[in-house]
């Protein structure tokens, strides 16, 4: 999993999150872009528990902020300026349908008409349980699903002393919850579906299926239909030559594929392209280094001339507590 995922934001789901938030919109950047969206900043309130109520407040990934602010405690103090990592480059890949970047934590949705995108947060699958790439469609949708847990997921429930019945029938404790879409993959095994513990969205922590907010996979379940097409990607290093001859990079920590990886410092699967993306005269190497090195999760501005402070500077938009759905919902490039 990703470092420090488990112990810090297994302890912040302890407290309920009880905001509802909707997708954050983009507008389709111009052909030959794939920047999107401004980083945002907020300031930590009194109410606010744990990072978990500030990224369901944002409809994003708590493991996202604590990658944008990588000293951040995991139950910040009031006053504390957070980074919402709200701005970032589309994967490189066709923008059709249902988009998932295991790396990122995200879904992305393209609807049929061309103009948006959608952005969810997500929870994957565990460590040994690994959400698997994969290129198919939406096979089935299935309004209050029931759950059948299988042989393994009752094992291991039992070892750890709970014992699940061979059926869950639809309702509020089911932890499929109220919307499931099937993906026609394998033996129709993966599901992306809601849930009833919507603190575990944003981590590795299912057994390969894909999780959303119960607001979030309603929105989503209401949009597409049987034969959306889905790509499910791991990519945790995007770059992009945009228009304006602006280059960025956008990394994230990878996923770790044992309890013992540091992935702060562990090695990536680089994108095709990448080398010769570095090693154009107009990038930076020095910059992309440090990019590289931080893994800061949101896009940074690499071209030759350019100065760190400028990377940043341009792109944040500052959030008052009472108006943080809104502007996450209006944000644009």
């Amino acid at each position: 999993m990703k470092r420090a995922s488990l112990f810090t934001l297994a302890f912040m789901g302890a407290f309920s999150v009880s905001q509802s938030a909707k997708a954050v919109d983009y507008p389709l950047p111009p052909d030959g872009s794939r920047l999107v969206g401004q980083n945002q900043t907020y300031t930590v309130q009194e109410g606010d528990k744990n990072l978990q109520t500030i990224a369901r407040r944002f409809d994003t990934a708590a493991m996202l902020i604590l990658e944008a602010n990588n000293t951040i405690a995991p139950v910040p103090k009031p006053g504390t300026l957070v980074t919402i990592p709200s701005q970032l480059l589309l994967p490189d890949v066709p923008r059709k349908g249902i988009v998932v970047n295991l790396a990122e934590l995200r879904l992305y949705y393209f609807p049929p008409d061309g103009r948006s995108v959608q952005v969810y947060p997500l929870g994957i699958g565990q460590l040994g349980l690994a959400t698997p790439e994969m290129t198919t469609r939406v096979g089935q949708k299935i309004p209050n699903p029931t759950w059948t847990p299988t042989p393994g997921i009752r094992q291991r429930s039992l070892e750890r002393g709970v014992s699940l019945p061979p059926v869950v029938p639809a309702g509020p404790n089911n932890p499929l919850g109220r919307y499931a879409l099937r993906l026609a993959y394998g033996s129709g095994e993966y599901l992306i579906h809601g849930t009833n513990a919507p603190s575990s969205v944003g981590l590795r922590v299912s057994s390969g299926c894909m999780r959303m907010f119960p607001d979030d996979i309603k929105a989503l379940f209401m949009q597409v239909g049987v034969g959306t097409p889905v790509r499910v990607i791991n990519q945790p290093v995007k770059y992009s030559v945009e228009p304006n001859g602006k280059r960025y990079i956008e990394v994230h920590r990878p996923l770790s594929q044992d309890e013992g990886q540091n992935t702060q410092t562990m090695s990536y699967s680089l994108p095709v392209g990448f080398a010769q993306f570095t090693h154009d005269k107009a990038s930076d190497k020095a910059q992309i280094d440090r990019a590289m090195y931080r893994r800061a999760g949101y896009p940074v501005v690499v071209s030759s001339g350019a100065t760190p402070a400028a990377s940043g500077s341009a792109s944040v938009l500052s959030v008052q507590n009472g108006a943080a759905v809104t502007a996450a919902e209006k944000v644009t490039q």
